[in-house]
């Protein structure tokens, strides 16, 4: 019998590490990131302000090409490593394979030109069409995000829209040319319950008609736990842990993910004051020898001959859960910083 091998996943990231210069010294933003995704699939990338989320989404757009950042690793999109493309190559790619909904769609758009213009040029960058049909594509897609009357909403500007309509203008001009990888940054960050709903209902509408692999880059470890199918836990510029959405919330192995679970608020615990994690993230100037959470953790006391503080975790555990810890068993979650 004959058995058909598993395909090869849409993006696999591969020791990604991104540093900067600064007159202080190298930040180390990024410290060697793994990563596969298949499509379809929607991945959470998750932390505290400063833990890598974001430079990581700059990484994999190239963004951070023709700049003072040093990117090594490989980043493989469908096969083609990303990383290795001038910038000149990287604009084919760029819009047309993979495309990214900024967190400020008001910053992010030209305030001079109408919004649907603006999403028109970027069907027309990677298609050989009129400006005729690269309107209708555009109304098209204004009409597919849910924006009312995308005739007339064409010709409006950008400060015309609702924060939700800018959202939605930028989910259009992200997914009109049909990428295969979507980057959706911080998308629901500024917006209200009801409007985030929204767009949550509307991205997995256009995933499940278009199979786009979506990398969500968020804070809000509830939006996870509604649109995602796997999480990447960052901090430090490391991944430190890596599961599937429902082994993460039952049994989340890193002290950190434990702690970051510990200051949500709990329907059952009518009540209870949130446990914030103590302590600030390490300097990325300086980043410690050993764990980078340990001045942070509760759990260093189990660990014997001060390994916390003295060498740096591997990524290891069970293949589908790995966490980056010395401890080898998780504790529950709202116990964590007890």
């Amino acid at each position: 019998m004959t058995t058909t091998p598993p395909a090869a996943p849409l993006l696999d990231i591969r020791d990604l590490t991104v540093t900067f210069p600064t007159d202080d010294g190298l930040v180390h933003a990024v410290n060697g990131m793994d990563l596969t995704l298949s499509r379809g699939e929607t991945v959470g990338i998750v932390g505290e302000s400063g833990s890598g989320k974001t430079v990581t989404s700059q990484a994999l757009m190239g963004l951070l090409k023709d700049t003072s950042a040093t990117v090594t690793g490989q980043i493989l999109l469908d096969g083609q490593d990303l990383n290795a493309l001038t910038e000149a190559r990287m604009r084919a790619y760029r819009g047309k394979k993979i495309a990214m909904i900024f967190q400020d769609p008001l910053s992010a758009m030209h305030p001079f030109y109408p919004v649907g213009v603006q999403v028109a040029e970027a069907y027309r960058v990677h298609n050989t069409v009129s400006r005729k049909a690269a309107a209708a594509a555009a109304v098209d897609m204004l009409g597919r995000v849910g924006i009312p009357d995308p005739r007339k909403r064409y010709d409006a500007y950008p400060h015309e829209f609702s924060g939700g309509m800018r959202q939605r203008a930028m989910i259009a001009m992200a997914l009109v040319c049909e990428p295969e990888l979507l980057i959706a940054d911080e998308p629901t960050t500024a917006l209200d319950v009801t409007v985030q709903a929204q767009i949550l209902d509307l991205l997995g509408e256009l995933q499940a008609e278009t199979g786009t692999a979506v990398i969500l880059v968020t804070h809000d470890l509830g939006v996870v736990a509604e649109v995602c199918h796997q999480v990447v836990v960052m901090y430090g510029g490391l991944c430190v842990e890596r599961a599937t959405v429902t082994d993460l919330f039952r049994m989340p192995r890193h002290p950190y993910t434990q702690g970051l679970l510990a200051s949500m608020p709990s329907l059952t615990g009518a009540g209870e004051r949130l446990r914030p994690i103590p302590g600030f993230p390490p300097s990325l100037l300086d980043l410690p020898e050993g764990c980078l959470f340990a001045d942070r953790c509760p759990h260093t006391r189990l660990v014997p001959d001060g390994a916390c503080h003295t060498r740096r975790p591997g990524l290891t555990g069970p293949g589908a859960h790995p966490s980056r810890c010395h401890l080898t068993h998780p504790q529950p979650a709202r116990e964590a910083l007890r």
